[in-house]
Order: C-alpha cells, then sequence, then structure tokens
C-alpha cells in the first residue's frame, strides 16, 4: 500500500530458469531372438497360406520323396505311352503330319480309333509332346517324370487352400497338403511318367472343388473348365461329376455362411458338371467314333431286366473305347458276376490298406498275384464291402443331421455382416470349425468310395486287376479325413497335457509314409531295378519275373533271363509269351533244339500274336533250325496249318519261302527292340 492509501497489485514473481532436459536413456525391453522354430511356425501358422506360400513346402516335398535319377530311362508302360507314341514323337519329325489338335483323335497310346487299345487322354500326350519339342530324349524320362513330380506339390498346394476354406483352420490346412503329398501309394502315379493322367485329373478334380468357394455367378464357368480339364486327362475323373455337387451341398454352410444357398448351389454344380460331361461325350463319340462291343448292342441285351437295359445303353452312348482283354493282366475278365465282385472288393480292401499303411508297393499286380477268388466270402471281401456301403449309407445321415444343428444352433451364432464387411469376416472361426468335421468326413469318405469305384472292376472289367496309381483321387479324401482326425488329437493332447505323445504319434505316421514313398521311387532308378523289386514285392506275379528276365538278358546276363523266365513259365503255364520267351532265352544261349517245343507251345497259345511269333522265327532262322529238310521246318508247318489265316500261318508260310531274301522274318514284321521309338510305318 502506498502512503496515499492507493492498493497495489503485487508485482508477479519472475519466472525462475527452467531446469535444464536430462537425456535419460531407459533401456529398452530385449527383442525376443526368433529361433528357427519360430520362423517355422510364424511361415505356416503365423497367416494364412496362400497358393505362392503353400507351394514351396509341398514342391519341395514332392521332390525330395518321387525325384528319379535323371538318367532313368523309360519303364514298363512309358515306352509304349511315348516312346511308341506316334503323335507324341511327331514333335521330333518335321515330315510327320500329326497336327497339335490330333490329340483328340487319338487315344492314349498315339493309335487312331481303327487301331485303338483304350484309354482316351488327350491332355497328357498334348503335354508330353511339347516336351518332347523342347529336347526330351529317347534313353531319359526326364523332364518327364519331373513334371509329375512338380504337378502333385501343385495339387498338394491345392488340398492346403481347399481344406483352408473348409475348416478355416491354418493347421488342419497344412496337416492335409503333407498327408497329401506324402501318400505313398501314389508313388506309382507321381514318379511313373504315365501317372501324369492321374495328377492331372486330380488337378482338374482339386480345382472344381475350389471353385464352389466363388460367388455363384462365377462359380458354374470355373467348375466347367476344371470339370473338362480332368475328364480330358483321365477317365476315372469322371467322379467330378457326382460329388462336386455333393460338395456344395455338404459345405455351403461352410465356405458361404451368411448365405449358404445350399440347394441352389447344389443344382447349379450339377447342371454344370452335367454339361462338362455330355460335351465332353459327345466331343469324344464325334472325334474317337469307336465300334460298340457286341455285348452293348440292342440285340444281344433285348432279353434282359430292365436295369441290364438300361445299363447297357448308358455305355453304348458314353462309347467307351475298347480296353484290352488279357487274362493274365486281369483274372477277373474270366470269373462270373459274384466272383469278380468278391475279387474286386478284396482289391480294395487292400487298397485302403495300402492307403494307411503302404507296407507293400509295387508297379505290378497281374496273375496269379490277384487271382479268382475261391469263395464269395471271406474277410477281405467282407472288410472291402463294409468299406464300401458303410461311407454312401453314412454320409446322408450325416449330412442331415448337419443341416439340422446348423439351422438350429449355427445360424444364430453368427453375427450380421456389415457394409463394410465380408461375409466371411463376419464370421467367428470358432462358429465355422465348430461345424465343419461332420459334413467334410462324411464327404470324403463317399469321395474315397466314388472315385475309386469305376476303377474298381465292379462296374465294368478294366485291363487291370489292381494298379497303385488307381488311389490317387481316393488319396486326396483320405488326407482330408486324417489331417481332421489329427488336428482332433492334437487339441485333445493339449488339454490333457499329452500333446507330445500326439505330435510323436503324427511324426511317426507321416515319417512312414514318408520313408514308403521314397524307398519305392527307388525301384525307378532304371527298368532292372524296378521289375527287381516288383518281382520281390509281388512273388507271384508272372509278368514281373518275365520283364526281370527281360531286362537282365538285355544286359548280356542270359543265364539268369532263364532261371528269371523258368518261374515266369511255373507261374503262368498258359501264357504265349512265357513259353516264347523261354524258348527265345534258350535259341540265344546257341541251344535251339531245346527252344522248340517252348516255341511250339507258344505259337499255339498265341496265333495271333505276331511280335512273338516274328521273334521265334528269326532267331531259329540265325541259329541255323530252318535250313531245307530240318525237322523243326515240319514241326511248324504242322502248327501253323492249324490256324488258318492266323498270324502264326502267315508268318511261317513267308518266312519259310522267303527267308533267304529277308534274311529271316520280313523286317516290317519284326518287333521293336526294348527301349525303342516307333517304326517308320507306324
Amino acid at each position: 500500500m502506498h502512503d496515499d492509501g492507493a492498493v497495489t497489485q503485487p508485482e508477479p514473481h519472475s519466472p525462475q530458469p527452467a531446469a535444464p532436459i536430462v537425456d535419460v536413456e531407459e533401456p529398452l525391453p530385449p527383442i525376443p531372438k526368433r529361433t528357427i522354430l519360430t520362423r517355422i511356425r510364424e511361415y505356416f501358422l503365423g497367416e494364412d497360406p496362400t497358393l505362392l506360400t503353400a507351394l514351396v513346402p509341398t514342391c519341395f516335398l514332392s521332390m525330395v520323396l518321387y525325384t528319379r535319377h535323371p538318367a532313368t530311362n523309360f519303364i514298363f508302360d512309358e515306352q509304349e505311352a511315348l516312346l511308341a507314341n506316334p503323335y507324341v514323337r511327331a514333335a521330333a519329325d518335321p515330315a510327320t503330319k500329326i497336327g497339335w489338335l490330333q490329340a483328340f483323335t487319338r487315344d492314349f497310346w498315339g493309335l487312331t480309333s481303327d487301331r485303338t487299345i483304350g484309354s482316351y487322354r488327350p491332355v497328357p500326350d498334348i503335354v508330353w509332346r511339347a516336351l518332347w519339342k523342347i529336347g526330351a530324349r529317347d534313353q531319359s524320362a526326364f523332364p518327364h517324370d519331373y513334371l509329375n513330380v512338380m504337378l502333385h506339390g501343385l495339387n498338394g498346394a491345392l488340398v492346403v487352400l481347399l481344406v483352408l476354406r473348409w475348416t478355416r483352420d491354418r493347421m488342419t490346412a497344412w496337416l492335409a497338403g503333407g498327408l497329401f503329398v506324402a501318400t505313398a501309394v501314389v508313388t506309382e502315379a507321381v514318379s511313373g511318367v504315365v501317372g501324369l493322367a492321374d495328377v492331372l485329373g486330380g488337378t482338374g478334380a482339386l480345382l472344381a472343388l475350389l471353385a464352389l468357394n466363388l460367388r455363384i455367378y462365377i462359380m458354374p464357368l470355373a467348375v466347367f473348365w476344371a470339370t473338362m480339364l480332368g475328364l480330358y486327362s483321365k477317365e476315372s475323373a469322371l467322379c467330378i461329376v457326382p460329388m462336386v455337387p455333393l460338395a456344395a451341398l455338404l459345405t455351403s454352410q461352410i465356405t458361404h455362411p451368411q448365405r449358404p444357398l445350399r440347394w441352389a448351389r447344389a443344382v447349379v454344380a450339377a447342371a454344370t458338371t452335367g454339361v462338362a460331361f455330355v460335351f465332353y461325350v459327345e466331343m469324344r463319340r464325334r472325334w474317337f467314333p469307336v465300334a460298340t462291343p457286341a455285348a452293348l448292342t440292342i440285340e444281344a441285351n433285348a432279353g434282359k431286366p430292365a436295369l441290364a437295359r438300361f445299363f447297357a445303353a448308358a455305355l453304348r452312348w458314353y462309347a467307351q473305347p475298347m480296353l484290352p482283354h488279357d487274362p493274365l493282366n486281369n483274372p477277373l475278365i474270366n470269373a462270373s458276376t459274384p466272383y469278380r465282385v468278391a475279387g474286386a472288393l478284396r482289391v480294395y480292401a487292400r487298397g485302403l490298406g495300402q492307403l494307411i499303411f503302404p507296407r507293400t508297393l509295387s508297379g505290378d499286380y497281374s496273375a496269379p498275384q490277384e487271382p479268382i477268388p475261391s469263395r464269395l466270402i471271406f474277410p477281405e471281401s467282407v472288410l472291402g464291402a463294409s468299406g464300401l456301403i458303410l461311407p454312401l449309407v453314412a454320409a446322408p445321415v450325416v449330412g442331415l443331421a448337419s443341416w439340422l444343428r446348423w439351422r438350429r444352433e449355427g445360424k444364430a451364432a453368427l453375427p450380421e455382416a456389415g457394409p463394410f464387411r465380408t461375409a466371411a469376416e463376419a464370421a467367428p472361426v470358432l462358429v465355422i470349425r465348430r461345424f465343419a468335421p461332420a459334413p467334410l468326413i462324411a464327404f470324403c469318405l463317399m469321395w474315397i468310395v466314388i472315385s475309386y469305384f469305376p476303377v474298381s472292376n465292379i462296374p465294368v472289367v478294366l485291363p487291370t486287376v489292381r494298379a497303385e496309381r488307381f488311389w490317387y483321387f481316393p488319396a486326396i479324401g483320405s488326407a482330408i479325413v486324417l489331417s481332421l482326425c489329427f488336428a482332433w488329437l492334437f487339441d485333445a493332447g493339449r488339454k490333457a497335457r499329452a500333446l507330445p505323445a500326439s505330435v510323436a504319434l503324427f511324426v511317426l505316421y507321416i515319417g512312414f509314409q514318408c520313408f514308403s514313398a521314397r524307398m519305392h521311387a527307388f525301384d525307378y532308378k532304371n527298368d532292372l531295378a524296378f521289375w527287381d523289386a516288383t518281382r520281390k514285392a509281388v512273388p507271384y506275379s508272372a509278368k514281373a519275373h518275365l520283364n526281370y528276365s527281360v531286362m537282365l538278358g538285355a544286359r548280356g546276363d542270359l543265364e539268369g533271363r532263364l532261371a528269371s523266365n523258368d518261374v515266369a513259365l511255373h507261374l503262368a503255364p498258359e501264357w504265349p509269351m512265357a513259353s516264347v520267351y523261354e524258348g527265345d532265352t534258350l535259341c540265344r544261349l546257341h541251344r535251339a533244339p531245346e527252344a522248340v517245343p517252348h516255341y511250339l507251345r507258344g505259337f499255339e497259345l498265341g496265333p495271333n500274336d505276331q511280335s512273338l511269333i516274328a521273334l521265334g522265327m528269326q532267331c531259329l532262322w540265325d541259329e541255323h533250325e530252318l535250313v531245307e529238310d530240318s525237322p523243326v521246318r515240319a514241326q511248324l508247318q504242322e502248327v501253323a496249318d492249324k490256324f488258318p489265316g492266323s498270324w502264326v500261318k502267315y508268318l511261317v508260310d513267308d518266312t519259310l519261302e522267303s527267308g533267304e531274301e529277308y534274311k529271316g522274318v520280313n523286317p516290317k514284321y519284326r518287333p521293336r527292340g526294348y527301349n525303342e521309338g516307333p517304326k517308320k510305318d507306324e
């Protein structure tokens, strides 16, 4: 206060200087070290796999398990399918007037419809011709075999994506892809060049199933082209036609939870696959016309029941090219229908066993390894019937129960899809996982049955009684079922604090599959190794022993060839080739007089087998057994006269009359040498 009494405001305090800012470095938390296991876990489980990220491990696993040696030669059916295939070899001969599109007018072996031995598969032929164009060679199966390996890896990646979409679970998806790639029973299809048809057919089937995830107005186009790829690759892709609509019916609530439209999607899928199938058959009938077998004509079926007439009419329309009927390759050809079915059920049961536990794998199962059964009911026929019928009965029940449960519980658990999120994003993953396993298992078990049924020898008789490549399609279903089972086992193990035991069981199982696959792939090192492994795996296969003997003979071991040929002749005494090759071995050992009875026996058993007769006649000529006044000439003439109009009659007469001019058999009738391409006139 001043002296005059005025009140004054106190002056503000002068600001204090700010305290200096001290830069104190606080230690940051340590960055966790990323171990190899952490990186692996992040790769597989850190985010949803894409096609590219799935391809890397599946292709790598396929390469490790199935790659053949780059110098391996063409083995078994690969020789006829590629070396003797005029369509494929035309790529290396500009003078050959066989256009690329003629693949649709020829069979799997490059033959025209009037010479076909069955199997209409244009897409693999086109692929082989393209590979031949860029430098494939007669003496090495590479890169044809390597293409199968990479495509199998691609199919494994497609399985990963498919199961991820069906289960919304990364672990289950990776398990399914790995189990499918490692399924050892598919080794024949993947390591064998001819298996390209099965692998490409599997690609078409997987793409068709994946197409069901698309919107309903886009889905038909994708399903159509995937179905066409499958059908033009392998006839057994016929399973796509009924199974894709069934997949739409059973999985729509999983793939499209907000608007399943299951019946609409199933009907659209059925119409699409049906149109694709009809188009395929009608085009094949026009591009590759074949004669109707006598057993399927209207006259032959006139007095049969309505169901039999309908089945014959369906087969007439389908116009399947005539297939070879050789009792040695398929003894069920000579069985009555009940015994054929019993034998087929036994083969099916054994195939299911190989699918799960591939203790023995082989490239051949010809007679008498898989004979006609002696009775109708026995353990394997019962097991086969159960494995065939139970999934067909259970699947509709499981499907109906799942649908009712979804209507009662599933839809109420789903939130509404907002304007800024899709139905898939709105669907809680746990809800999808809760309702996915039952319909998926039902579908996959039906997939195994339906995809195998056309090649089971039950509806129609096939040229082959049993082949492991037939299991490529069923392996897709079995891998998905096993992945769901192992995923459940891991969850149960985690809850029971026994996860290491569950993981150990899985590692043991897939390790055995991988070991079996790799060991069988080693059998494809070369033709000798292949048939040596085959005769040991199936000791009652006459063909395995005979082909092994041929491989020994090609390497100069005629004594070894004779010993193995003896086994084949003992197993199949009525097989013309076994008798003729026995004689041929003795003849090449300069024991021609001992060879003559075997030649004569073989000529009588197969009077129209041109190659065998020419082979025997040529060796007898070279060994000077057909000189004038030789008793062998009279013996041959006696056999030939029994079969007028046959090849044995023609070749014996021609060689005895004109042998001096041709130095034996006319060269145009002589058989091709082993590992040799087609002749000029082919």
